[in-house]
Order: structure tokens, then C-alpha cells, then sequence
């Protein structure tokens, strides 16, 4: 089966792509994992894509799919696979879907995994990194006996600047903002599985087990 997997940050797409490697051997493919793996390989698009990233400029989307269809046509991809971070605009998806067909596939299911805003900034505002480890805790569902030292190392744990309140609003406002017409378009298309994220991992599993299974 092949998946696109959607989700605001935190709302545990990572833990769900987890248990679904596991479960059935799809390939989680990140498109900054491949983006890194081509840049270290010195594949010709890959130089093409860090001479982007070295400017500071975004990897043009034409780069980024080549990247992708290319990652799709490994023999572990042929039983299916997870695309995580990618696409994330409509405009992408076609494109996508354009390079898709052209391999005679498709996408068979975009699962959303929907947790309310407010739920999302209290889950990572809630995140404790630790500076010697890099060790993450979560105060809300992971938490440490004492909430500034590293059950691990006994490292300092502290809160990243990206995990503020602040920080954590806008992040989310701006992918509320791209990841609207994402929705629609895979909404538009039947193929859109909206899930409620809001619940115990396992719960939230066994409704993307049905998704898969269907």
C-alpha cells in the first residue's frame, strides 16, 4: 500500500510510521533523509540539491521529486511505502502523482493524523532535551523523576527554542497554512483517511490498521 502520511508537528506521525514499518515493512521515506543520503553520495541531484541548500535556499521541487522517485523505484518501495514530509503542497502532490503514474503507481491512502492546536502546543512545549545525550522527555506522558536531569546520563535537561509557546504557534500556524489545500486535494481525489490522534498510541494504531488492511 502506498501512504501519505499527514500530521501537524507533534501529533505523532513519527510513533504511527514506527509501528507500521514494524508491523508490515513499509519503508519510511523522509524526504530529508534522502535529501541527506544524496548529498552524501554526491549523486548528480543530489550536488544539484546542496547547491541549494549551501545558498540557504530551498531545493527546488523538481529536484526534490526527481530525489523521490528515484528513492521509489528500490526494491523495498515495490511492496509499498510511507512518504513523511513530502509532498507539502498541492502543487507538489500533482507533481507527485504525475511521476506516480508514469511508474504505474499510485497513491492509495493519505492519512491524516488530526490533533486539536491546543493539544499540540501543550504536547511540545512539554519536550525536555538533554544537553549531553540528546536524550527527549516529555513532562506530559515521558517524564523524568525530576524534571531537569537526564534519566539517562544525568545530563541537564532544558527546553529548546523551537519548543516554546511562541515558537510552537507559529510553526503550527504556518502548516495549518500550507497543509490546508494538501488536505483538500487529497480529499478531492477520495483518497483522504482523516484519524483522530488524540489517543492512546495503540487506539490510534488499530484505526490506521483498518486504513491499511481496507
Amino acid at each position: 500500500m502506498n501512504i501519505v502520511l499527514l500530521g501537524a508537528p507533534g501529533a505523532g506521525k513519527g510513533t504511527q510510521a514506527a509501528k507500521m514499518v514494524e508491523t508490515w515493512g513499509f519503508p519510511h521515506i523522509s524526504t530529508g533523509d534522502i535529501l541527506r543520503k544524496a548529498v552524501a553520495d554526491a549523486t548528480p541531484l543530489g550536488l544539484e540539491a546542496k547547491r541549494y541548500m549551501d545558498a540557504g535556499d530551498l531545493v527546488p521541487d523538481l529536484v526534490v521529486i526527481g530525489l523521490v522517485k528515484s528513492r521509489l523505484s528500490s526494491d523495498d518501495a515495490k511492496k509499498g511505502f510511507i512518504l513523511d514530509g513530502f509532498p507539502r503542497t498541492a502543487v507538489q502532490a500533482e507533481a507527485l502523482d504525475t511521476e506516480l503514474e508514469s511508474m504505474g503507481l499510485s497513491i492509495d491512502a493519505a492519512i491524516l493524523v488530526s490533533v486539536d492546536s491546543n493539544v499540540l502546543v501543550g504536547r511540545l512545549t512539554a519536550r525536555r532535551t538533554c544537553k549531553a545525550c540528546g536524550k527527549i522527555f516529555n513532562l506530559q506522558n515521558n517524564a523524568p523523576v525530576d524534571p531537569k536531569v537526564c534519566e539517562v546520563c544525568g545530563g541537564e535537561l532544558y527546553q529548546r527554542d523551537d519548543d516554546t509557546v511562541e515558537t510552537v504557534s507559529n510553526r503550527l500556524s504556518v502548516y495549518e497554512r500550507s497543509t490546508a489545500p494538501l488536505i483538500g486535494y487529497y480529499r478531492d481525489k477520495g483518497v483522504l483517511k482523516e484519524i483522530d490522534g488524540d489517543r492512546a498510541v495503540d487506539a490510534v494504531f488499530a484505526d490506521v490498521r483498518e486504513i491499511v488492511k481496507g
